[in-house]
């Protein structure tokens, strides 16, 4: 992997979340084509096809091959994502793989159905 790559969203997948029609712009730091970072990137892709499908962009950026971005944004390990956008701006370090760390990240926390049928009796 060299430098930068973008990744837009595709039309596949379930949308949930809050704000289903707000659009994400992620930037995934990775050290490297590492296990770990290629687990990282298979995750935040598959996470976001799911719950963001059509509405996100995520540029990858591999640290070893500039490192000046990483210092700029003041990463300081990796993986990290960073969601610039809907704001407010989040970053994530670690492991990509929790799903539910990463859904809370995006602030994409999803509300079981039953409370949500609860609230509309009320």
């Amino acid at each position: 992997m060299t430098g930068k790559h973008k990744v837009k969203g595709n039309i596949h997948g379930k949308t949930r979340g809050v704000g289903k029609n707000e659009r994400y712009v992620l930037m995934l730091y990775v050290a490297g084509l590492t296990p770990r970072s290629s687990q990282a990137i298979q995750s935040i892709k598959n996470t976001c096809d799911e719950y963001l499908a059509g509405r996100y962009e995520i540029e990858i950026v591999n640290i070893n091959e500039d490192p000046s971005l990483a210092r700029s944004e003041q990463i300081i390990a990796a993986p990290t994502l960073v969601k610039k956008l809907p704001l407010p701006l989040r970053r994530l370090i670690g492991d990509m793989t929790d799903r539910k760390k990463v859904l809370a990240g995006l602030d994409l926390v999803i509300k079981p159905q039953a409370d949500e049928d609860r609230h509309d009796a009320s």
